[in-house]
């Protein structure tokens, strides 16, 4: 069982979210992702693809709080995006070391500049300011162990689209997992910038 291999801090957060038999997908992405692959992870809705997202990149960190710069980053399709997906993550992270941060675009980026340096280990933003941050030395991405795209549709928008290579262009090594509903053309063909050799996951 896919839960039973998950970091004890995982499973006792699982436990108590009363969450205890894997989804078909849960079952299928979660040992892929665990193995270290660059992952296109496709699942309907319901199939629990951003409990997946959180769970295998606190299993990745080792539930550790480790340095100042960031370990792992979710990219989003918006500001109210990641703003939610902050929220879900704090409730699996709150008893663990785990520095989980928001970009909030409704900040100034000076301030998201110096809380950033003040030390990340979960960095969740929009593409966007992602890249904003790196022209403007915000964020440092050398130690990222670990990229994560929620929804990825997104993408099919240029400014996105661009915004995604761009950030990927100044990773030196990094695992890229996606999630979406379905693969569509757009998503594809990422396989030849930065998804190269990905496995496939359906559901």
């Amino acid at each position: 069982m896919p839960f039973k291999k998950l970091h004890p801090s995982i499973k006792e957060v699982l436990k108590q979210k009363e969450i205890v038999i894997p989804t078909d997908f849960q079952k299928s992405s979660i040992p892929v992702i665990k193995s270290g692959k660059n992952v296109f992870c496709n699942a309907s809705n319901n199939q629990g693809k951003t409990t997946t997202l959180i769970m295998t990149i606190m299993h990745k960190l080792k539930c550790e709080e480790v340095g100042n710069i960031p370990r792992a980053l979710v990219l989003v399709e918006n500001n109210d995006k990641a703003l939610d997906l902050y929220n879900t993550f704090t409730t699996f992270t709150k008893y663990t070391p785990l520095r989980v941060y928001v970009a909030n675009e409704k900040e100034h980026v000076d301030l998201l500049k110096s809380e950033i340096f003040e030390g990340v280990d979960i960095l969740i933003a929009t593409p966007q300011i992602v890249s904003k941050l790196l022209l403007l030395y915000g964020v440092n991405l050398s130690e990222l162990k670990l990229l994560s795209i929620d929804d990825a549709e997104f993408l099919s928008q240029t400014n996105a689209y661009n915004a995604v290579l761009s950030i990927t262009q100044s990773i030196s090594k990094c695992q890229y997992v996606l999630y979406s509903n379905k693969l569509n053309p757009n998503l594809k063909r990422l396989e030849s910038y930065f998804m190269e050799h990905a496995t496939h996951v359906n559901v």
